[in-house]
């Protein structure tokens, strides 16, 4: 087993093997992984979500390893920074959203550093690898889209469920649902979703069409859509199903990759429940999902993490206007 001599170190020589990997995985999401939704060569595919990233950390210890023998830590942590380079850089170039930037991040820097790490350990057990294996790692994305089907990936539903007790009558509170005007950012505006440039809710208003109840819903970035009643049972139950119009979510308003109706995500139907308790009401709001990725258990805590934040601040923001309570006693 050989070790890698120390060459002379050039300005910046430390990172070269960074900006290399980032720039193979830019080449790599421009280039090859720009298809379809639900093709093999699209962007949240498992040839670009899973093989991208460790490509992109093997070859940064790759590279790395040819200046001097690096550490364990740097197997892990150098592919984390060549990873979150590229997601910045596809940011730049306006290749990928805000939304769907940060909520990648952490899939790229795991699977990263488990491809610097088997880089590393290859490197210590047969010493300075060939050019053959730099080969057969730049080949491998596109063994993955040749080898991978077309189709949206497997479907997996879930629901997301929340209460609060409001000291309201169920007439209140009932009221608020089905009108509910002129919402502000600081009531809304202190959620994850809102922090990375989800659009955050406007206002609501119920609305009849023909003899169908209608909840027309404004958020901002210029979305809009309907939740077409199901169930009406006034002052104790609502359920809808959610009508998105050609026009419903602006260019830029949300990532391609999460749009609601989308190839990857959508929303099913919702309800609300009114339980009186004495004098207060327990508000109970019911909503439910699909994901489709290669990443299902990933993409499903994200839903479950969004959705929830979102209806949270739904509950809190009925207890507010139906109380009269301070923001910052029922803001989450």
């Amino acid at each position: 087993m050989s070790t890698p001599k120390p060459r002379p170190n050039l300005p910046f020589s430390k990172l070269i093997p960074i900006v290399v990997g980032a720039i193979l995985g830019l080449f790599l999401r421009l280039v090859l992984f720009s298809g379809e939704p639900g093709s093999s060569r699209s962007a949240m595919a498992s040839g670009f979500i899973w093989v991208s990233p460790f490509v992109m950390g093997a070859v940064t210890v790759f590279l790395a390893e040819r200046q001097q023998r690096r550490s364990i830590s740097y197997y892990l942590f150098a592919p984390m920074a060549t990873t979150a380079l590229m997601v910045l850089g596809s940011l730049l170039i306006l290749v990928e959203g805000l939304i769907c930037a940060i909520l990648i991040v952490p899939v790229f820097s795991i699977m990263g550093a488990i491809g610097g790490l088997c880089m590393g350990l290859l490197c210590r057990l047969v010493g300075q690898p060939r050019n053959t294996t730099l080969h057969s790692l730049l080949a491998l994305p596109l063994l993955v889209v040749l080898l991978g089907g077309d189709g949206p990936g497997p479907e997996r539903l879930g629901t997301v469920e929340r209460s609060l007790l409001i000291q309201a009558s169920p007439a209140q509170v009932w009221g608020l649902i089905n009108n509910i005007a002129d919402i502000r950012s600081e009531e809304v505006g202190h959620t994850w979703a809102a922090w990375i440039g989800v659009p955050q809710p406007l206002a609501a208003a119920t609305v009849m069409q023909g003899t169908q109840h209608v909840r027309q819903v404004r958020w901002d970035k210029g979305v809009h859509f309907d939740e077409v009643v199901q169930q009406w049972d006034p002052e104790r139950h609502l359920r809808w199903v959610f009508r998105f119009a050609p026009d419903s979510v602006p260019a830029g308003a949300l990532d391609d990759h999460v749009r609601i109706g989308g190839a990857y995500f959508d929303l099913n139907d919702a309800a609300y429940t009114l339980t009186p308790e004495g004098q207060a009401v327990r508000l109970h709001l019911r909503i439910s999902y699909r994901v489709s990725t290669d990443f299902n258990f990933y993409a499903n805590w994200l839903a479950q993490t969004l959705i929830g934040d979102f209806a949270d601040t739904m509950l809190h923001l009925y207890q507010h206007r139906a109380e009269g309570t301070d923001l910052a006693q029922v803001t989450p």
